[in-house]
């Protein structure tokens, strides 16, 4: 019997479970631990920097500020990193780099009620989760088969966000009133250690030990940062992509600011229906985060950023405010309307494919770009009803967000995945063509 021709082979599929890829299921289970343990501080440390250490609360402001400039300036640098370093060497710097600041925190600062070491400490920290998150997404582009992408993805955003925000408070509200705070946030160190060590032990895909850029077009660590910029000028759609990713969580960033003012003091919600409300959001998000992932492997990743992300996000920012402002208080058809918004927000999930497909050997430079948009939004989001809530409302800055979520809707239609280049000493069948220059 004749062998088959190594031209006529079909590639086997991976395997994988639910969508994840067998070999990175660990970076999953390590990237939630990681998350639960930097989730848990999020509820209650600026009250606890106020009340307990007694620091005034612009003192406090200062002390965010600083840790959101640095989470910002790691998220960048994760893609550059990962095409110098390798994603694992880039995840065990955040691990580490948040380990010893926040161990330094606990053990010298707290205890010396030191503001000046605190703020050094927590915002040195702030480098620390995206080095470890977002290095594990770009091994993930790099090492998951591109066919299952988008659900890859989906089930990366449902480990980030059920750790961070969900069972992160959960773990707080369970463990503080029997050892208090502070002795919670040492909890949260072991949940950090936990998390890497599940990475650095179990985690043995190979695309991650090495850089992701080699041979001829490796470039030195300067010239790579500055490709993480200069990318977006000279693949104008990566550069769209990374204005689309801004747009995804900058309403979300600005609900939560200035959503409360309006439904608290004008409507007459109470503290805890919002926060009820912000749950029914974030439950939302990841109920549909992984299948919309999957809808864009399987339909259309363009579509599904712009029809599901981008004009779901702009309707539900509207709703937000028009709902309310015609019915009243009338919870369900507001917690529908914040729900709508979760699910916009996980519209979003297939668009890194669609940027890295604009240049598959520079894919560390392009998720540094995407990621540049992410860390952004936490500012730009709240900076939008800074500058405008005076002069046109709450209203008209939800009118805002949701014309910048349109604007994503235009932006990621123009984003095309170009042909792959096609060996002549290899022509490929008309199928399989068609499906390589289609997007996927």
């Amino acid at each position: 019997m004749l062998s088959p021709s190594p031209e006529r082979a079909l590639p086997q599929p991976r395997p994988a479970v639910l969508g994840i890829p067998r070999a990175l299921i660990w970076g999953y289970v390590g990237v939630l631990l990681f998350m639960i343990g930097d989730g848990v501080e999020t509820s209650y440390l600026p009250t606890y920097f106020r009340t307990d250490l007694g620091f005034a609360e612009a003192s406090v402001g200062v002390i965010f500020t600083v840790y959101g400039v640095t989470a910002a300036v790691g998220a960048f640098l994760a893609g550059g990193l990962s095409d110098q370093w390798g994603p694992r060497r880039v995840m065990m710097a955040g691990a580490a780099c948040w380990v010893v600041c926040h161990a330094l925190m606990l053990a010298v600062a707290v205890p010396a009620h030191s503001y000046g070491l605190i703020l050094a400490s927590y915002g040195l920290r702030g480098f620390g989760y995206p080095l470890f998150a977002y290095g594990f997404m770009v091994w993930i582009m790099a090492g998951a088969p591109e066919r299952q992408l988008g659900k890859a993805l989906g089930w990366f955003w449902f480990c980030f966000t059920m750790g961070y925000p969900v069972l992160g408070s959960a773990l707080v509200s369970f463990l503080k009133p029997m050892i208090g705070f502070y002795h919670t946030l040492w909890v949260s160190l072991a949940m950090i250690v936990a998390g890497a060590l599940v990475v650095l032990l179990l985690l043995r895909e190979r695309t991650g030990f090495q850089g992701l850029s080699r041979g001829p077009e490796r470039l030195s660590l300067p010239r790579t940062f500055l490709g993480c910029f200069t990318i977006m000028f000279a693949k104008p759609r990566v550069g769209m992509g990374a204005v689309v990713r801004l747009i995804n969580t900058t309403s979300q960033f600005g609900v939560w600011v200035f959503t409360p003012l309006f439904l608290v003091d004008r409507i007459g919600f109470s503290a805890q229906e919002w926060a009820s409300l912000l749950i029914v959001m974030m439950v939302s998000n990841l109920a549909c985060v992984v299948l919309f992932g999957a809808l864009g492997d399987r339909w259309s990743r363009r579509k599904t950023v712009a029809w599901l992300g981008g004009v779901v996000s702009a309707l539900a920012c509207l709703a937000l405010y028009y709902v309310p402002q015609t019915a009243g208080h009338d919870y369900p058809l507001v917690a529908i309307a914040a729900g709508a918004l979760g699910v916009g927000m996980a519209g979003y999930v297939p668009l890194p494919p669609l940027m890295t497909a604009q240049a598959p050997e520079r894919k560390g430079q392009i998720m540094s770009a995407y990621t540049l948009g992410a860390g952004a939004s936490m500012a730009f989001g709240p900076l939008i009803g800074t500058v405008f809530i005076g002069s046109i409302g709450i209203g008209g800055v939800m009118g805002i967000y949701a014309a910048l979520h349109l604007l994503s809707t235009v932006l990621v239609l123009c984003i095309k995945t170009p042909p792959l280049p096609v060996d002549p000493a290899r022509p490929a069948p008309l199928a399989a063509t068609a499906t390589r220059t289609t997007d996927a």
